[in-house]
């Protein structure tokens, strides 16, 4: 059955979004004249319901969008400067690979760096013939580290590895915690589910640092220090343990470790917690107790505490919650921080490691910036698609510095001429996901989906894989796994006997069905992927890898910032997708002014109101905003929302004020551990 559907001009469309949420919507799409006329969700998938964000809702202002590029680019003023002339591809394929094999030559092929996430989640546009190009190359390798590999690690050494409950059993729960998470602008269906499960009786409770969207939905909001979270679940711990709320028959059945963390959790009293985040000590017994009595109870665990020095240590702890009380056997109750194991397709397969003849370094994303003034022997040639690390990438003046560099040869891939892409050597014009063939699969729900065209190329525009093709012939590479045809990427990544769960989805399933759910069991009865088979709240592999084996609270760095008054939060907003939208006129106008929200008692002594122009800064760079002050942040907290193009905020992007340090775990990034300080512009 052929689901190509650029050769019918007309019509509503099954499709699937690309973005990097959770939620991987299923989509409708409605075209006239063989444009695109409308985006609405899909009424038959069984999580999202029909319903989309806003920012989806208006795509095709994006792909439409005037300045979408339509043709490659060849820089012709300075880097950074954006002056360009129109090339053909021929030549731009030519120079590209011309210029590595000079590189190769010169330098050796790991002074060619690939720089490339999520901006698109289709898995062969993300992780198929790029990494395999690359492993064949002998380049140096990304480090993909810079949204949730703290976190992932950290709860790897509880649970085992990124399994929590089906969302869709959520709707059973009595309690549910959002912690860290602003589910409205991030994961609108769980925010839908928990509703649903509001009006047969459940209490919900938000835990962060700022009072955004999902914070005023809830029941109950409990405003945090940042990068205290881990002494707050501590806490609970100690009052659950204190009070006899804990299942012993779990505990003695399915974990590890839990005499140990009843003694250890002792020091964590609640007057002791209260000083560290500035949660009342009656609130503090307030949230255990109603966790520690209410079933079922579930916890979903956000990205934003883990952007801290201490992120990987927070998920650890506060993964070992759901074990206390026994939530896990109880539909409904548990937790979620990821799902994608469950689906975890056959990597090695898509991605050919076999490719690379030999190690080669290993570069932290998060520390592109240093990586490209101070690496010996240096990267010569950085290739960037899927992303835009001069917007996104933490330090961004010092990342910026190293793209200025005149002997760094830049290729970016993109639909815009983004930030990066001014630094830019070539700029290649790149496809939208309607334009491709793509497997996707959510790394919440338990479905998997098939992408398949809806509309023709946008100009001249290509795909990751058609490039990636045009490359390895231009270098004379033979091997067939740099030939195959995106459906034989999609076949290779599906045929995975490993994993159970994906046994009936097949490519041919996937044509004639919308979306597959994925033969998921729940985790218990059963044995985790853990060491011991079971949840480790005492882990012995931490203990020998250096770290403390129970859960612990570790404050955080001050490195050389304590002197400025405030901790800095750079938060997701509502209408982009980090800095996918932060382009188009549209989502902009949506979004509205570049906002920092600050505390009533901070802003009057600095003569700061609402609606004020203020700078912040710090010895990194400074920004410019529009003040929001009132109560929805704790003293000390200031907050803003969204990657901002630099003209929004004054020449300097939000980033130019976050450290580069890594994460106690996985190399994670620690976005929201630097420190500013706020003064009235004028």
């Amino acid at each position: 059955m052929n689901r190509d559907f650029t050769n019918r001009p007309s019509g509503v469309f099954p499709s699937v979004c690309s973005l990097d949420c959770p939620d991987q919507c299923g989509l409708l799409i409605h075209k006239e004249a063989g444009n695109i006329v409308k985006i609405e969700g899909d009424p038959a998938h069984p999580v999202t319901q029909g319903k989309i964000c806003n920012k989806v809702r208006q795509m095709a202002h994006r792909l439409y969008d005037p300045k979408r590029l339509q043709y490659p680019l060849k820089r012709i003023g300075r880097k950074g400067e954006g002056r360009f002339k129109q090339i053909t591809w021929q030549e731009a394929i030519d120079t590209i690979a011309t210029t590595w094999k000079r590189l190769i030559d010169e330098a050796g092929a790991e002074s060619i760096l690939p720089y490339s996430f999520y901006g698109n989640m289709g898995l062969i546009s993300a992780e198929g013939m790029g990494r395999r190009f690359f492993h064949r190359l002998g380049a140096s390798r990304l480090m993909y580290t810079i949204c949730s590999s703290a976190g992932t690690e950290g709860y790897r050494y509880t649970m085992g590895g990124s399994f929590g409950i089906d969302p869709e059993d959520s709707v059973q729960a009595k309690l549910i915690i959002m912690w860290g998470i602003n589910a409205a602008s991030t994961n609108m269906h769980q925010v839908m589910l928990a509703e649903k499960a509001r009006k047969n009786g459940a209490q919900i409770i938000v835990i962060d640092a700022h009072r955004n969207q999902t914070g005023r939905w809830s029941d109950w909001f409990i405003p945090i220090v940042p990068g205290t979270d881990a002494a707050l679940a501590l806490g609970i711990m100690h009052i659950l343990f204190a009070e006899q709320m804990v299942d012993e028959v779990f505990l003695r059945e399915y974990t590890v470790g839990a005499e140990e963390l009843r003694e250890h959790v002792r020091q964590y009293d609640p007057e002791a917690v209260s000083a560290i985040t500035h949660v009342p000590v009656e609130d503090i017994y307030r949230l255990a107790r109603l966790y520690g009595t209410t079933s079922p109870s579930f916890i979903r665990i956000g990205n934003g505490p883990q952007h801290h020095d201490n992120g990987g240590m927070f998920v650890r702890t506060i993964s070992c919650l759901p074990a206390l009380t026994g939530q896990w056997l109880k539909q409904g109750g548990g937790a979620i921080k990821g799902n994608s194991g469950y689906l975890a397709h056959n990597a090695a397969a898509l991605q050919r490691p076999d490719l690379l003849e030999k190690q080669t370094r290993q570069i932290n994303m998060n520390l592109i910036g240093s990586a490209l003034l101070e690496l010996d022997p240096p990267i010569r040639s950085l290739y960037v698609y899927n992303s835009n690390p001069a917007l996104v990438a933490p330090e961004a003046n010092k990342v910026r510095r190293g793209l200025a560099r005149e002997d760094l040869f830049t290729v970016v891939h993109e639909l815009f001429l983004t930030e990066t892409a001014l630094y830019a050597d070539l700029v290649l014009p790149a496809t939208s996901s309607l334009e491709n063939t793509d497997l996707y699969r959510s790394y919440w729900h338990h479905y998997v989906q098939l992408q398949q065209p809806v509309i023709e190329p946008f100009g001249q525009s290509k795909s990751n894989t058609e490039v990636f093709r045009l490359l390895a012939k231009a270098l004379g590479y033979e091997e067939q796994a740099l030939q195959d045809s995106d459906e034989e990427l999609i076949r290779q990544a599906l045929d995975y006997p490993a994993n159970p769960a994906l046994e009936s989805i097949t490519f041919e399933a996937l044509q004639e069905k919308k979306f597959m759910k994925g033969r998921v069991k729940p985790l218990f009865p059963g044995r985790l992927r853990t060491p011991s088979g079971k949840i480790e709240l005492y882990s012995k592999k931490m203990a020998d890898k250096g770290y403390p084996p129970l859960p612990t609270y570790v404050p955080l760095p001050t490195d050389g910032e304590s002197e400025l008054p405030f901790q800095f939060l750079p938060a997701p907003n509502h209408n982009f997708l980090n800095s996918t939208f932060a382009h188009n006129e549209k989502h902009v106008s949506m979004e509205k002014t570049p906002t920092l929200y600050m505390n009533e008692v901070d802003a009057a002594p600095l003569g700061i109101v609402s609606g004020d122009k203020v700078k912040v800064w710090n010895q990194r760079g400074q920004c410019e905003f529009t003040a929001a002050v009132g109560t929805d942040v704790l003293p000390g907290v200031v907050v803003c929302q969204g990657l901002r193009s630099d003209a929004e905020t004054n020449g300097q992007p939000v980033n130019t004020l976050t450290p580069d340090r890594i994460a106690d775990m996985g190399g994670g990034a620690v976005f929201f551990s630097g420190r500013v300080q706020v003064e009235k512009c004028g």
